[in-house]
């Protein structure tokens, strides 16, 4: 609303802008149907603009003519328009130890300031004030959910995500060797590191396992069992457990030794 006010009546009025007249007295010169005259009390000339726009910022001018003397009000109509992303990096796949740029671009007046922050379940934060962020070398701890934000004084701030998944080798975190009695079940336990989730294959000597004649595998994502239903003597001894993805494979070294159940002594000796 740019607000004119008139000394009498018999004024004569017009409100102008860089491209023209926009009212003279009450006859409306543009065809704009967001423009109107907003007149409260006799000596209001006021223009209402409605659903503005960028377009309308500049200098809006109320000229009045009186018996004594013309005079000009002039009113400068500064457009802000609340943060908006316009382009935000699609969620990306890459390999451990590539470069990584991820971009942010968005829109506002003010001009919004850019926050990047990379969000992750202990709370630490890798933080940019830019519309491109770069990481260079990026690690296993690098993955995971990066935060675009734009703000300005405006409005509250604009916010995506962008889901950055690295791939990285099998590494054994966990290899646990057993012990069992003859006549029992056995289990072994191997768990492994990696992205994409990785194969797991089973060796006793050089000879893969499969789950047939009472040994059982069974893999769920980075963990795998070997289950023995019911032990004998030559299944002790040493196995291999083998983690394989698109990007490496690693192996480690498990045992399974027997154990000597205690012998309880006769209650009726003689």
């Amino acid at each position: 609303l740019c607000r004119c006010y008139v000394e009498d009546r018999s004024s004569k009025v017009a409100w102008l802008n860089r491209s023209g007249i926009i009212f003279a007295g009450e006859d409306k010169w543009s065809l704009d149907p967001r423009v109107e005259l907003e007149k409260r009390n006799p000596l209001e000339y006021s223009l209402r603009i409605q659903k503005v726009d960028v377009y309308d910022e500049g200098s809006y001018t109320c000229s009045v003519q009186t018996q004594h003397h013309p005079r000009t009000s002039q009113v400068y109509l500064i457009v802000q328009v609340p943060p908006k992303i316009s382009n935000i990096s699609s969620d990306i796949i890459v390999n451990e130890g590539s470069n990584v740029t991820l971009v942010c671009m968005a829109n506002g007046r003010p001009e919004p300031v850019i926050t990047w922050r990379h969000l992750t379940p202990t709370g630490r934060e890798f933080e940019g004030e830019e519309e491109y962020l770069e990481i260079l070398g990026i690690t296993r701890e690098q993955s995971g959910k990066y935060e675009c934000k734009a703000a300005n004084e405006v409005a509250s701030a604009d916010v995506k995500q962008v889901r950055v998944t690295v791939n990285y080798p099998p590494t054994i975190t966990e290899s646990k060797s057993n012990e069992a009695a003859t006549g029992r079940q056995a289990l072994l336990r191997c768990e492994a590191s990696a992205v994409p989730t990785p194969d797991f294959e089973w060796y006793r000597d050089d000879t893969r396992i499969n789950s047939a004649n009472g040994l059982e595998i069974k893999s769920t994502g980075s963990q795998s069992l070997l289950m023995v239903a019911n032990v004998t003597e030559e299944h002790y001894g040493n196995y291999t457990c083998v983690a394989t993805n698109k990007l490496g494979v690693t192996n480690a070294s498990l045992y399974l030794y027997k154990r000597v159940l205690p012998t309880l002594p006769n209650p009726f000796p003689g």
